[in-house]
């Protein structure tokens, strides 16, 4: 039977997620050999990659952790890495290993399905259950405002000059709103709007209804109401403006922590707030989804490297994010395809589903999960080898 690393018992065969990931380590592998040959950079980007991924996976397993000590479930293993073991040591009741596969980690606890046991997992009152298996993911959406703050707080260069409109799209909510070229942008929904970059965020923030706009023009400022659309032709934006900067020049800034945290609680909500608005976009006509898998992410990485350490910070905090979203979701094999069937054992009067259906389920899931990665990896291949970032 299949179980999840840190819902199982002890026992030698390996859980559905343990494979999943095992698998996602070949691929990886193989597509870092060849993401190797293709560029230089792609061992350090791999390399920083996987210390993310690393650190966001143990955050997440760290979360189990605390919440299953913290309802008196025992916790049999906190494995970094995944297996082979390379040594482990016991502390207490708990085994604590290092694995040679380093992908994340995993958390054993006692007893998923038998309930015999009063320290078990299954033994524990319902919203017990829902408070360890959803653990992981709550972390996940803690850590960004801590790395985002991280991010503002080490020195970087940002754009002096406010956004000033350059073209106007005819026919466009811009156009209707009277924007004029030459317009400096203030602020966007009262918001400061500093640069370039910050514009373009505000407005996207604020897709799908009214917002008012504050523009310098001459020596008047006006506030021009807009609403930003779900839907537009490429390369028009939500309003139809272009803008670019009113100086071509950067400054280095450091937040101090008093003004970094709070800084960086808002930017996790904006980010938070910008996949919502992206996910509607879909839907309402907008382009379709961007996906990359593990060797996409990795040029992401050095990508991002290359601009410095803090946005090293703030790509963690989006993957943070990402992961803390991803495993809410009702899928097999993920802390929401648990979450699910524990609700539907509420819904049943208490009945849970039989074990080994759910191990099916979350079979099937793990083998579309794996064909889904092989596929995304393959296209990352393509465009790295086509030269495309």
């Amino acid at each position: 039977m299949n179980r999840d690393p840190y819902t199982t018992e002890a026992t030698d065969q390996p859980s559905t997620l343990q494979l999943v990931l095992t698998a996602l380590a070949v691929v990886g592998a193989i597509a870092a050999g060849l993401y190797f040959e293709a560029t230089r950079q792609a061992f350090t980007s791999g390399l920083l990659f996987l210390t993310i991924l690393v650190g966001l996976v143990l955050a997440h397993e760290f979360g189990h952790f605390l919440t299953a000590k913290a309802f008196g479930v025992q916790v049999l293993e906190f494995g970094v890495g995944f297996p082979p073991r390379v040594f482990g040591k016991r502390l207490g009741e708990t085994e604590y290993t290092l694995n040679w596969l380093p992908i994340g980690g995993f958390v054993r606890l006692l007893g998923e399905e038998d309930g015999t046991h009063p320290r078990s997992l299954a033994a524990q009152a319902r919203w017990k259950r829902l408070v360890i298996i959803g653990a992981g993911a709550v972390v996940n959406l803690l850590l960004p405002p801590i790395l985002f703050a991280i991010a503002f707080m080490i020195p970087h260069e940002e754009a002096v000059g406010r956004a000033v409109i350059s073209a106007i799209v005819p026919g466009s909510p811009a156009e209707a709103a009277g924007f004029q070229r030459g317009d400096i942008i203030l602020e966007v929904a009262g918001r400061d709007a500093k640069n370039v970059a910050t514009v373009a965020r505000l407005v996207r923030i604020e897709m799908g209804h009214e917002i008012t706009v504050t523009v310098k023009r001459g020596d008047e400022t006006l506030d021009l109401p807009v609403e930003p659309r779900w839907a537009f032709p490429a390369n028009q934006g939500p309003t139809g403006i272009t803008i670019g900067a009113q100086y071509p020049f950067t400054e280095p800034v450091a937040l101090p922590p008093w003004e970094a945290l709070p800084a960086g609680v808002q930017a996790t909500s904006d980010t938070l707030i910008l996949a919502r608005n992206q996910m509607i976009g879909w839907f309402r006509g907008g382009s379709g989804p961007g996906v990359a898998g593990p060797v996409g992410i990795a040029q992401a990485t050095g990508e991002a490297a290359k601009a410095g350490v803090p946005p090293l910070f703030e790509l963690a905090a989006l993957l943070s994010i990402n992961l803390g979203i991803v495993n809410l979701l009702p899928l097999p094999a993920l802390d929401g395809g648990r979450i699910f069937f524990l609700l539907l054992e509420v819904v049943r009067g208490g009945r849970r589903v039989a074990p080994q259906k759910e191990a099916l389920v979350h079979l099937v899931g793990f083998v579309a999960f794996i064909l889904l990665t092989i596929v995304v990896t393959f296209a990352d291949i393509s465009r790295l080898l086509g030269g495309e970032s």
